[in-house]
């Protein structure tokens, strides 16, 4: 058996973060707004200038900022928002929280909308929150411009889309408003986290007000002073604020993100590569004007049946390289049908048979060629025993 790192462990943090970190323990000053210049403002400054945005907003965590963005909309109560089927439980959940009805839109084999029924659904909406779902685009294109012809505003969910470009622009900037997640899987690390930006300053102001900004804090932030001044206790407080600390540990790795987009990028396509020889597996394309920043690989499993799908995903699970299959795990948070909340059920058999079959496997930055060479070669010796163990009996 090939030994191979463990791939579902988090990246480590920087060792040259270690001495900033151990000056801000020293001081206990945690709290963004204990000055002007916290490490929470430097972070959103670095993260602005990285990926091309007028204003950033660091939160607790990306659900945090997808909820702020639907809120800085003022959508009525009850206001449908338009969301790909394949994301992850958060998307909806954080629609609901707002106070609002998450619709659902199919997805296709390419893990990307389904843009049929995207437009015949987006008669109906009041916005659009966009998954670049494992950082696969969907035409934006087509997307924005449908959006842009009805008056629909779009938010775009690009937690895993850091550093992910469409014809050369970052994904998360094209929306009224992006979200980003600092989770542990993410390209970017602090545990938990997320980054609102944004080119509209009202947007802004709003949201800066209700994630926290009490009485005048709102002054520590790169933002127009009238836009704050209008919204001034004029919108509830969630508390979804950022610490120095976590800020600390985000920013550290921004200079390394460079380094990391690259070494995704080279670590999937050695794996999709190696994978597609296989009858047995298709790895969709990217799009002609995406690219992409991966930190794992998808990949669908074609004429296996059900019990097969099983068996080769204990067996490869045995091998070592953690696999899961979306739909084929249980209470899965991206299959659509567990989200028991949601209002409406859906029944979208076009998302639902390509979750039965779409594999998902890490392939972190710090992975090298052979880790890579290793996994993808380990995946077809593990379908190759599951194909011939059912041919032989």
């Amino acid at each position: 058996m090939n030994n191979i790192p463990k791939i579902n462990q988090a990246d480590p943090i920087p060792e040259a973060a270690r001495s900033d970190i151990e000056n801000l323990l020293s001081t206990g000053d945690l709290f963004r707004y204990t000055n002007y210049n916290s490490a929470v403002f430097t972070l959103e400054q670095n993260f602005a200038n990285k990926i091309g945005a007028p204003y950033a907003l660091a939160v607790s965590s990306c659900s945090a900022a997808l909820f702020l963005a639907l809120k800085t909309l003022s959508l009525p109560a009850n206001a449908k928002v338009l969301i790909p089927a394949f994301t992850f439980g958060a998307v909806p959940s954080a629609v609901v929280h707002a106070n609002c009805i998450p619709v659902l839109c199919e997805c296709g084999t390419d893990y990307r909308i389904d843009l049929d029924d995207f437009l015949i659904k987006l008669q109906l909406v009041d916005a659009v929150l966009i998954s670049h779902m494992r950082g696969h685009t969907s035409d934006m294109d087509k997307i924005l411009s449908q959006c842009e012809k009805l008056g629909v505003p779009v938010i775009e969910d690009a937690a895993h889309s850091l550093g992910t470009t469409w014809r050369g622009k970052n994904i998360g900037t094209f929306g009224r408003l992006g979200c980003f997640s600092f989770q542990s899987y993410k390209l970017l690390n602090s545990g938990e986290g997320g980054m609102l930006i944004t080119d509209d300053p009202d947007c802004f102001a709003k949201a800066v007000v209700m994630s926290g900004a009490y009485e005048h804090n709102w002054e520590k932030h790169h933002g127009e002073r009238h836009f704050f001044e209008k919204w001034q206790n004029q919108l509830p407080l969630y508390n979804m604020r950022l610490n120095n600390l976590s800020a600390l540990i985000v920013d550290s790795q921004i200079p390394y993100l460079d380094e990391r987009i690259e070494n995704g990028r080279r670590n999937h396509d050695i794996a999709a590569k190696i994978l597609s020889h296989s009858e047995w597996i298709h790895v969709p394309e990217k799009f002609e004007h995406e690219a992409r920043a991966p930190d794992s690989i998808q990949f669908n499993l074609v004429g296996l049946t059900p019990l097969e799908v099983s068996q080769f995903c204990d067996l490869i699970n045995r091998m070592g390289v953690a696999l899961q299959v979306f739909g084929n795990s249980k209470d899965n948070a991206r299959a659509f049908w567990n989200w028991g909340f949601l209002p409406e059920r859906y029944s979208l058999p076009k998302t639902r048979e390509m979750l039965m079959n779409a594999c998902d496997v890490r392939l972190p930055a710090r992975l090298n060629v052979d880790d890579c060479k290793n996994i993808a070669e380990m995946i077809l010796e593990a379908l190759s025993q599951i194909k011939n163990n059912i041919a032989a009996e």
